[in-house]
C-alpha cells in the first residue's frame, strides 16, 4: 500500500490579490507559480515577509510551500503568500493558532485601494484651483 504524504490547505487574500497554498512536509523548498519564491518576487525582502508564519511558528525548514499566485502587484502577493501559509500551517497543526494569531498572521489585511470619485483626479486629489 503506498504511503500518503500530509498536504495542508490554505487560501490566503491581500488587496486583490489571491494565493492557494500547499503546505507540504520537507525541506523548506518555497515554490509560486512553478518558480522558486525568490526569483519570482525579485526581492529578498518580499520572500522573507512571506515566510514570517514559519519564523513564528519555529517550524523554518520543515515544511515545503507550493504556490499557485494570481491578481495585484507583487506585495499583495506577498502579503497574500503569507496569509496563505498561515492558514495551511494552522490547518497543519491546532498547536500553531495561539502564536500565529497573536503575531497577527490569521486575520486578512482588510485595506485596499480607495476608489477614484468623480470631479477628482484621483481618490482624493483635486484639480488645481483657478481664483481667476
Amino acid at each position: 500500500m503506498a504511503e500518503t504524504k500530509a498536504v495542508y490547505y490554505g487560501t490566503g487574500r491581500r488587496k486583490t490579490s489571491v494565493a492557494r497554498v500547499r503546505v507540504v512536509p520537507g525541506n523548506g523548498t518555497c515554490t509560486v507559480n512553478g518558480r522558486v519564491a525568490a526569483d519570482y518576487f525579485g526581492r529578498e525582502a518580499l520572500v522573507t515577509f512571506a515566510e514570517q508564519p514559519f519564523k513564528v511558528t519555529e517550524t523554518v525548514g520543515r515544511f515545503d510551500v507550493i504556490a499557485k499566485i494570481h491578481g495585484g502587484g507583487m506585495s499583495g502577493q506577498a502579503g497574500a503568500l503569507r496569509h496563505g501559509i498561515a492558514r495551511a500551517l494552522l490547518d497543519a497543526g491546532d498547536e500553531y493558532r495561539g502564536e500565529l494569531k497573536r503575531a497577527g498572521l490569521l486575520r486578512r489585511d482588510p485595506r485596499m485601494v480607495e476608489r477614484k470619485k468623480y470631479g477628482l483626479k484621483k481618490a482624493r486629489k483635486r484639480p488645481q484651483f483657478s481664483k481667476r
